[in-house]
C-alpha cells in the first residue's frame, strides 16, 4: 500500500514541476459538426414552347439596280501636238550642162608660102569644157576682120572634148600685110554654136615665151 502512495506522490511532485519547460497542453474537445440546413426544394416549372411551322422560302425576283457614277472630267485639257507631215525629199537629178570657155594666149603674123599667099594671122586659143557632159565635134573657127582668102587652119576641131577637160589650137587667117586685125572666136559642139568671143587686139605671143608646146593635146583643167 505504501508503494502505491508513493508512486502516486512521486507522479503528483513530477506533475508540479515544470521539467520540459514546455507545459503540458489540455486534451482537445471535439465539437460536433453542425448539420448541412436542408435545401429548399420547389417544384420546376413546366415551360411550353410554341409550336414550330415549316419555314416557305419564296424566291420574289427583285430588278438588277446599277449605280452609274460618272466619271471625273479633267479639268486641264491638253494641248494637242502638231501633227507633221513627212514630206518626200526630192531626189536630185544632176541636169546635163554644156559649158565652154576661150582663153585667146596670144596672136602673131608669119608668111604662108605653103598655100601661095602673104602674110597671115595666127591665134592660138585654149577652150575648156567646164560643163557636166563631154562635148563630141568640138571645134574652134577663126575669123578676122581683114581676112582674105580662106586658110584651110583657121578651123580646127577634135572629136570630143570630155567634161573638165580642155584642149588649145593653133588657128591662122589670110589677112591684109600692115592692117591691125580684128580676130573671133566660135566655138562649137556638133556644129551647134557654144560660145563666140571677140579680140579687137591681139598681144604679140612672143611676149609670152613663145608658141605653147601642147598644141592640139587634151589635158585636165588644172584646179
Amino acid at each position: 500500500m505504501k508503494k502505491i502512495t508513493f508512486i502516486l506522490l512521486f507522479a503528483f511532485i513530477l506533475s508540479a514541476c515544470d521539467t520540459w519547460g514546455v507545459p503540458p497542453q489540455p486534451f482537445p474537445v471535439w465539437t460536433p459538426i453542425p448539420s448541412r440546413t436542408p435545401g429548399v426544394v420547389t417544384a420546376t416549372p413546366l415551360i411550353l414552347l410554341m409550336p414550330t411551322y415549316p419555314t416557305v422560302l419564296t424566291n420574289t425576283p427583285t430588278a438588277d439596280t446599277f449605280t452609274i457614277t460618272p466619271s471625273l472630267i479633267p479639268t486641264d485639257t491638253e494641248t494637242p501636238s502638231p501633227t507633221y507631215t513627212l514630206t518626200p525629199s526630192e531626189t536630185v537629178t544632176s541636169t546635163p550642162v554644156q559649158a565652154v570657155t576661150v582663153d585667146i594666149l596670144g596672136c602673131n603674123t608669119s608668111l604662108d608660102i605653103l598655100h601661095s599667099m602673104g602674110e597671115v594671122t595666127n591665134a592660138f586659143v585654149t577652150l575648156s569644157n567646164t560643163g557636166t557632159v563631154d562635148l563630141p565635134n568640138t571645134c574652134a573657127l577663126l575669123r578676122a576682120s581683114d581676112e582674105g582668102r580662106e586658110h584651110p587652119d583657121k578651123k580646127k576641131c577634135v572629136d570630143n572634148l570630155p567634161a573638165q577637160y580642155r584642149v588649145t589650137f593653133k588657128l591662122t587667117v589670110d589677112s591684109a600685110y600692115k592692117v591691125s586685125t580684128l580676130i573671133q572666136i566660135d566655138v562649137s559642139s556638133n556644129e551647134l554654136l557654144l560660145l563666140r568671143v571677140d579680140r579687137s587686139s591681139c598681144t604679140d605671143i612672143s611676149l609670152f615665151g613663145g608658141e605653147p608646146s601642147d598644141i592640139g593635146v587634151i589635158k585636165p583643167i588644172q584646179p
